[in-house]
């Protein structure tokens, strides 16, 4: 067992990655003059890639339509939704979560949802929680 497992550990050292080098062979030597080009009108930047219609990004919780059934908690494999008893509504611990939207199609009355926002990492994980109707 040992073995085998040594002798695949040895081969994939010297396997060629399959991971693609994409960024690395476009970037300029300068970035300085890129920027002079773009804004003198030389060089035309690409605009960025609008998101995919069923793109699952950072969860948005409508408080007030929640009913506090909790079927939510039950299917989140990552445990990132919290139940507040005082409320009787839910956190959603945005840090924990791993997008698989099994919270929004349970949900019976639609209160959660999937953004298009994608764009979550923060130095404050006060930020990373979702308490209702902040998105």
């Amino acid at each position: 067992m040992i073995n085998k497992m040594l002798f695949i550990i040895l081969k994939q050292l010297f396997k060629k990655p399959f991971t693609n080098l994409f960024p690395l062979a476009h970037i300029p030597d300068r970035l300085s003059t890129v920027i002079k080009k773009a804004e003198s009108g030389e060089l035309e930047i690409n605009p960025p890639l609008p998101t995919p219609e069923n793109f699952r990004g950072r969860i948005s919780y409508d408080k007030n339509k929640c009913i506090g059934c909790r079927l939510c908690i039950r299917v989140c494999p990552a445990n990132a939704i919290s139940y507040v008893a005082e409320e009787k509504k839910i956190k959603v611990h945005v840090d924990r979560c791993c997008f698989c939207a099994q919270c929004t199609e349970i949900c019976p009355v639609q209160c959660l949802s999937m953004s298009d926002e994608f764009l979550l990492a923060s130095y404050n994980r006060k930020e990373q929680v979702v308490t209702g109707n902040n998105g």
